[in-house]
């Protein structure tokens, strides 16, 4: 990451053939060190050896917003393997898991809607109906996430609006070729449009046909698999948040001992200690926290209390370290002569993706005293 990833981040950001290529021979470099996909076990043709080997991974990984591309782990291919390689038949896994592990397809996951909250699946609209041995899909769906350029979204659709709330949605694979599928745009994101692999588009779906084959999982089982997605990729993201987190303070704490004023370093003052010492500990605990949750899902455990906890906890770390660093930094902190303002205006997404910090508080809450209610407490293990 240090020799090879961070040094040519803005030729990779720049997507054009020369950063393609540069991003094709980093790839080949992580394959060669066997680093390849770590997210998903050898079985899967990943490298991984489990979730808590793969957070330390991640403290590293995630010091550059590309490094997760350059390691084939990006969201939101990531995620889509897991869900392929656990409820994938062989054909599906054949045709669409092997090459996407791989780095030869990319995929999206296509679940938010702009008419509903996307804190809550199970208000969706999307409709698939079943016409003989096909599924006719219609819906508006945005934030589908490298849509443009992607081989096949993963599309969650109403299936029976009739059955309870979390058993409604299925998750069914659809080529993006299919006739009816509109990539409409890709949805402008803090100034920032992006294009191809850093795209979250807005997509149409105009009686798309796709085989039942296709289905993901059993048919009803889309909140299911949402949520085993959903869990771990929020993890995921504290993950690579960690390594934001540490290299924004790196950089300030270098800097503030460089910056000279009239009355000396940057250092010496006794606010930029205290920032210095607040993120100091406030990431040591999101470190030990993410520790904790990746050591229980290891176990079985799905850690939803865990979990939940850490990524508004480090939702709010994440945008308060790298501010800090921006301030210390001054004008200089607002400009590309440092990774500082990317960071700062990727970070703030953090509270808002993959569920808002106030639905993880619910979250925790909730399960919290339900424990109490049932008269059992809450361990701090």
């Amino acid at each position: 990451m240090a020799e090879r990833v961070l040094p040519n981040e803005r030729a990779i950001e720049k997507q054009d053939e020369a950063g393609e290529q540069l991003l094709a021979q980093l790839r080949d470099e992580v394959r060669e060190r066997g680093l390849w996909a770590p997210h998903v076990p050898p079985e899967a043709g990943g490298t991984g050896t489990g979730f808590l080997d793969y957070a330390y991974l991640n403290e590293s990984i995630g010091r550059s917003m590309f490094g997760q591309l350059v390691f084939g782990c990006q969201a939101p291919d990531a995620g889509n393997a897991e869900i392929l390689h656990l409820f994938g038949t062989d054909d599906q896994k054949e045709r669409w898991l092997h090459p996407l592990v791989a780095g030869q397809i990319r995929s999206f996951f296509s679940m938010t809607e702009p008419e509903v909250p996307g804190s809550d699946p199970t208000t969706l609209r999307t409709r698939a109906v079943r016409d003989g041995n096909d599924w006719v899909i219609d819906g508006h769906k945005w934030f589908s996430s490298g849509a443009e350029g992607a081989a096949f979204g993963i599309v969650m659709a109403v299936t029976d609006p009739d059955a309870s709330a979390h058993a409604r949605a299925t998750q069914i694979i659809v080529p993006a070729d299919t006739p009816g599928v509109e990539i409409v745009k890709p949805i402008v994101v803090m100034g920032h449009e992006g294009k191809g692999w850093s795209t979250h588009c807005e997509v149409r779906y105009t009686g798309v046909r796709v085989p039942v084959s296709a289905t993901l999982g059993a048919e009803g089982a889309g909140f299911l698999i949402a949520q085993k997605r959903l869990g771990p990729g929020r993890i995921h993201h504290v993950m690579r948040w960690l390594g934001q987190m540490q290299r924004a303070f790196d950089l300030m704490c270098e800097y503030s001992l460089q910056r000279e004023t009239s009355t000396g370093p940057l250092s010496d003052k006794q606010t930029i200690q205290n920032w210095i010492a607040d993120s100091y500990a406030e990431i040591q605990a999101c470190r030990f926290m993410t520790l904790d949750a990746a050591h229980k899902i290891d176990a079985g455990d799905e850690a939803r209390v865990e979990v939940s906890a850490i990524k508004f906890f480090a939702a709010k770390v994440l945008n308060d370290v790298i501010d800090r660093a921006v301030q210390v930094h001054g004008a200089r902190g607002l400009t590309d002569e440092t990774p500082l303002a990317n960071m700062l205006m990727q970070a703030r997404g953090g509270r808002i993706y993959d569920g808002p910090d106030e639905v993880h508080r619910q979250v925790v809450a909730k399960r919290i005293l339900k424990a109490f209610a049932n008269g059992d407490g809450w361990q701090f293990s």
